[in-house]
C-alpha cells in the first residue's frame, strides 16, 4: 500500500509512540507499504518543534534527514496540480497544510495515514485511521 503520513502520524511512527494504532501501524511496518512524506509535514513539524510543541533530541535537519534514513520515505511532489486540488474541495477547517496533505493524497494515489477526524471525513480523500 502507498502511505502519505500526516505529520503527527510521522512523527508519531519515528518515536514508536502509541498513540499510532491498529492497521495503520501494521501498514506502517510493512516491508510491502511504500512510505511517503510531503515536504508540507516536515514544515508543519519544523514550526511544532520552533513554538517547542515537540521536543527532538537532535538538531532538527538531522532529525528529519534520519527518520527519511531509517523508515525509509518517499518524498511526495509539491506541484502546482497539488496546490489547484488544494483549492478545489472545502475541508471543516481552514487548515492550509491539511488541504496541501489531502491533495497530495489525491493527486499522488496515495492513502493519507492521520487520526485528524477533519481529514478523516473528508469526501473523495483516501485514508487510513492511524488512532
Amino acid at each position: 500500500m502507498r502511505l502519505l503520513l500526516d505529520t503527527h502520524v510521522w512523527f508519531w511512527a519515528q518515536i514508536g509512540s502509541k498513540n499510532l494504532r491498529g492497521k495503520a501501524r501494521r501498514y506502517i511496518t510493512s516491508a510491502s507499504s511504500e512510505l511517503w512524506l510531503s515536504p508540507v509535514s516536515v514544515w508543519e513539524l519544523a514550526l511544532l518543534h520552533r513554538g517547542q510543541q515537540v521536543e527532538i533530541d537532535l538538531p532538527f535537519e538531522h532529525w528529519v534527514r534520519q527518520s527519511m534514513q531509517e523508515m525509509p520515505l518517499y518524498e511526495a511532489p509539491m506541484t502546482f496540480e497539488v496546490a489547484l486540488d488544494a483549492r478545489g474541495f472545502r475541508l471543516d477547517n481552514n487548515d492550509p497544510a491539511d488541504r496541501l496533505l489531502a491533495a497530495t493524497a489525491r493527486v499522488n494515489n496515495l492513502v493519507l495515514v492521520t487520526a485528524d477526524e477533519v481529514l478523516l471525513a473528508a469526501p473523495d480523500v483516501p485514508t487510513l485511521d492511524a488512532s
